[in-house]
């Protein structure tokens, strides 16, 4: 009985130096960098399915996260549903140029961190990686973005953790530097002016030369009278 005692000890007590052994001890996984997926999240939220395609096409998402892995500031994504582009009018996405996709993808990436309580102190216009700004309001506990064409709620959070924010907008924002009203073409307005100019001019040295010939036919008239008024005396001195 002692000697089985013994043995379930030693066995016991080798099974415990295998175990504790670094050589045989579970290898533990490598810690991940920490840094998030932009596209991951937005392919695990759904119905992101345009955002992602132009997010790819355009090498934006690789972009974005070298940011984040460079940047102390963080960023913030304000992520268009599908239903978002869908409302558009037709033809919009395939009517713009790469860059203006570009252009306006980047209009909804924020070059910092925003939480929801740090949309309610912002000073107006935020700054976009686009070249427009935003203008953030907050009323009745509804938070609001506007472009200056669009405005849209803020509602559903799909990521709220530094250095990532990524919250859900209803509608695409358009800005105003591509899809704001176009000012008239100056030369257009140029070449009016000028060919009224021209069409002017000849009227008014028509008048001119009307009024010089006027002026001669006046004076031949005064001459012939003054010349009968010669003629006549002279006739009467004769006759006396």
């Amino acid at each position: 009985m002692a000697s089985q005692h013994r043995l379930s000890l030693l066995l016991f007590l080798a099974a415990s130096f295998l175990l504790s052994s670094p050589s045989l001890a579970q290898t533990p996984s490598a810690p991940s960098s920490g840094l998030p997926n932009v596209t991951g999240i937005l392919d695990k939220a759904g119905q992101y399915t345009t955002l992602i395609r132009l997010l790819g096409n355009n090498q934006l998402a690789t972009q974005l996260e070298n940011q984040l892995n460079t940047s102390s500031e963080g960023l913030t994504l304000l992520a268009p549903t599908d239903n978002a582009f869908n409302n558009l009018p037709a033809g919009t996405l395939n009517g713009l140029s790469n860059q203006q996709q570009v252009e306006l993808i980047l209009y909804h990436v924020l070059p910092k961190y925003y939480s929801f309580l740090d949309f309610s102190t912002v000073s107006n216009p935020v700054r976009t990686q686009g070249q427009d700004g935003l203008n953030f309001t907050s009323q009745a506990n509804q938070l609001n973005v506007s472009s200056g064409l669009v405005t849209a709620p803020i509602n559903n959070p799909l990521r709220q953790q530094f250095p990532l924010a990524v919250y859900q907008v209803d509608k695409v924002l358009l800005p105003l530097s591509l899809f704001g009203a176009k000012p008239p073409a100056p030369a257009a307005s140029t070449g009016s002016n000028k060919n009224k100019t021209e069409a002017q001019g000849p009227t008014a040295t028509s008048d001119k030369n009307d009024n010089s010939g006027s002026g001669r036919m006046n004076v031949d008239v005064g001459m012939g009278l003054v010349a009968g008024l010669i003629l006549v005396s002279c006739m009467g001195a004769f006759s006396s």
